[in-house]
């Protein structure tokens, strides 16, 4: 099953983005650790039509940066085994799921650990989405997925893909952002030469080319965040939307509270 037809154009998805939004929205961000993560949880804790923010992580986090004597009251969080996804989520409701999960095969060591991460793992929270009425999805996965791609690392974002769509959660919405940047907490030498060289490759890289900048980390939060607070298209009862680079930086251009933090 493929899922290019699912794909907006930057005015379109840019449209869509500015449609009637909810609040009071309960949000479940699983993967709170890495860059996407991180940032969807600094950002959600700013944005006031969030009103109860769950994270899922593998380890504890530094929510306030440092700051332990600062709380958040509508935040808790979940350290659980990830291979327990549905008992860590046992009696958890929430109207929205952002997954951010993403490792690389030298920190996972072996490309089944690699595939549990980047998909199985989704997958499953996908499931319990679906089971528990979740309206909408929102993960990362990555420019050039394709599960029939000869690439390894392509080949399973576009497996998870087709996997998390074929579950049947009302909305799904999947992000392909470039290269990623912001602060890691591991070295990794090919984004570090492309962090330093990047604002010579935006001056570079532009018509055909501009497809494939380099995003902040921040910008791909923004433009999913927007994407939890859309309300449901009028008509459609179930819905797959992908977005690519361009149209994650067009959408998280709009954004004021990212901008502003």
């Amino acid at each position: 099953m493929g899922l290019e037809h699912a794909h907006l154009s930057g005015r379109e998805s840019t449209a869509h983005a500015n449609a009637m939004g909810l609040e009071d929205v309960r949000i479940l961000v699983v993967g709170a650790t890495g860059l996407v993560g991180s940032e969807l949880v600094r950002q959600l804790l700013a944005d006031k039509r969030c009103k109860e923010l769950i994270v899922l992580a593998r380890r504890p986090l530094d929510i306030a940066g440092g700051d332990k004597g600062r709380t958040f009251d509508k935040l808790r969080v979940l350290v659980a085994d990830f291979d327990r996804i549905e008992e860590a989520l046992s009696g958890v409701r929430v109207d929205v799921v952002l997954c951010a999960l993403g490792t690389t095969i030298k920190k996972a060591k072996t490309r089944d650990a690699f595939y549990k991460v980047d998909c199985s793992y989704p997958v499953a929270v996908a499931e319990w989405a679906k089971r528990t009425g979740v309206v909408k999805m929102v993960v990362v996965s990555a420019m050039g997925a394709k599960a029939s791609s000869r690439i390894f690392y392509n080949r399973v974002k576009g497996e998870m893909e087709e996997k998390l769509a074929s579950i049947g959660v009302a909305e799904l919405h999947i992000f392909r952002p470039s290269l990623l940047l912001g602060a890691r907490d591991e070295f990794r030498f090919g984004e570090q030469v492309a962090i330093r060289t990047a604002p010579i490759l935006k001056r570079l890289m532009i018509g055909p080319l501009r497809a494939y900048q380099p995003i902040k980390a921040g910008d791909v939060a923004a433009a999913m965040r927007t994407a939890s607070f859309i309300g449901p298209p009028q008509g459609k009862t179930s819905i797959v939307r992908i977005y690519e680079n361009e149209e994650i930086a067009a959408i998280a251009a709009q954004d004021t509270v990212n901008s502003a933090g």
